[in-house]
């Protein structure tokens, strides 16, 4: 799900910057693209600090079902 996430936040970014490029480049349009870009990274690094937050939590499962077979 994250790499469709990863995917759709790729492809609006690259639109909205075929947009405003469209008439030429100004630094208004240097501006959003630089907001769009920081808002797909964030939206990205979110969705890997969330991922590594549930697969932490697997294994902290994982080790405590291992430690609950030993006594």
């Amino acid at each position: 799900m994250d790499d469709l996430k990863k995917g759709y936040r790729e492809g609006e970014e690259t639109a909205k910057e075929a947009w405003r490029n469209r008439d030429g480049e100004d630094l208004s349009d240097k501006l959003g693209n630089l907001g769009d870009d920081i808002n797909k990274n964030l939206g990205n690094l979110g969705d890997d600090v969330r991922k590594g937050a549930d697969d932490a939590g697997d294994r902290m499962d994982r080790e405590a079902d291992l430690d609950k077979d030993r006594f």
